[in-house]
């Protein structure tokens, strides 16, 4: 697992939410159109979480925010830590705040659909995707995330990981395909319309010796005109818990692919 890159900042649960970059109603294109700028979402409630909840089907939260308490309300960056939600193979979740304490996020435990869920201060991570078959397809569809110190999205299982119309701001890495799980797989990570807020380390992070390739497209960065975020960084991966080691970064065709008109710095 890559080492934080930045300081923790803890949030109340209450309180007016700070303007990121997306609304509730980002335009939901598939082709590379940066996404819009505009603010988050107000919560319509709140609801501790005292145990993780296993979602199965189709799940619409109506805008509410779900935080930690008891077992799930630490605020540590601890990797044993449970869920806030846990979803089934197939299981689709809309319309859900996840405010902080915010645990270990989601679990997907196979194939997966994350539609309009927002995270206003990332735990450990804020949605971790753990199938085991090369065909299971992960979808985050809309919505945003702040305040990750290390990863956003940690993708342990095998398959595709499509992410579009996503807002991430103040992160360490946006999508890590895991470096050093016990099992490895190949991953696909596709991105599409994102924006990325400085300050940042890496949007995705990949492992070349297991065959993964990363796709970025209508990538607006904010705020970086150094620009110190790595749009694509190569690991060599493994699975006996050390620390992977970098393999250079930047577009290949093979590996990492995108363009630089794919990358749009404001």
């Amino acid at each position: 697992m890559t080492s934080p890159a930045f300081p923790r900042r803890r949030r109340t649960l209450t309180g007016t939410l700070a303007a990121l970059g997306v609304s509730v109603g980002m335009i939901m294109t598939i082709g590379p159109t940066p996404a819009s700028a505009a603010t988050w979402p107000t919560a319509t409630g709140s609801q501790a979480v005292s145990s993780t909840i296993s979602v199965s089907g189709t799940k619409d939260y109506g805008m509410i925010r779900l935080y930690g308490t008891g077992d799930l309300g630490s605020g540590s960056q601890d990797e044993d830590q449970g869920p806030i939600l846990e979803l089934a193979a197939g299981a689709v979740l809309k319309n859900v705040i996840i405010g902080a304490p915010a645990a270990d996020g989601i679990h997907c435990k196979g194939a997966c659909t994350l539609q309009n869920v927002w995270w206003e201060d990332v735990g450990e991570d804020a949605a971790t995707f753990r199938g085991s078959s090369s065909s299971t397809v992960y979808t985050v569809s809309g919505g945003g995330a702040r305040s990750a110190s290390d990863k956003v999205f940690q993708f342990n299982g095998a398959g595709t990981l499509n992410i579009s119309n996503f807002a991430v701001q103040n992160f360490g890495t946006f999508v890590r395909s895991c470096g050093n799980c016990s099992t490895q797989y190949k991953r696909t990570i596709n991105l599409n319309t994102i924006e990325a807020t400085y300050s940042g380390n890496k949007l995705v992070g990949i492992n070349t010796n297991y065959g993964d390739s990363a796709t970025l497209k209508g990538i607006t960065i904010v705020g970086d005109s150094s620009k110190k975020i790595v749009p694509c960084q190569k690991y060599i991966g493994n699975n006996t818990g050390a620390e992977p080691p970098t393999n250079g970064s930047g577009a290949d065709g093979t590996y990492c692919k995108y363009a630089a008109s794919d990358i749009t710095y404001k």
